[in-house]
């Protein structure tokens, strides 16, 4: 078995995949109505972003009958403070919540948690 991508679900699934196609500097291999998927240079494991006409934006941190995140992306980067600067910049959002000084969570443009972390 072989992982081939994460599917994550928007309600626009386009204006998603704009962003993380940014973030990540990944290429659309394939765009259809419902479905965007990115794939990285090297030709890993890629990203698929799907329309939910019924998706809730995740809270972070989740309280009690809140919508929790049912899965984040986390994303090495050299620089932690110029990539959360990228982030902001293409849509994304600093989350209140900060559980760890070496790693920000951000919030992209649906509202999905995501990570950005530097090697120690």
């Amino acid at each position: 078995m072989k992982l081939a991508a994460t599917v994550l679900d928007a309600p626009e699934p386009r204006a998603l995949a704009r962003f993380y196609r940014d973030l990540l500097d990944w290429q659309v291999t394939e765009d259809e109505p419902d479905w965007v998927t990115l794939r990285p240079a090297d030709g890993g494991a890629g990203l698929c972003f799907q329309t939910e006409h019924r998706y809730r934006r995740p809270t972070w941190p989740a309280g009690e009958g809140d919508q929790q995140m049912m899965i984040h992306l986390d994303i090495e980067v050299e620089d932690l403070a110029a990539a959360c600067a990228r982030a902001e910049e293409l849509g994304a959002t600093v989350a209140g919540f900060q559980p760890q000084d070496d790693v920000r969570v951000l919030l992209d443009p649906a509202g999905h948690p995501f990570c950005l972390f530097t090697r120690a």
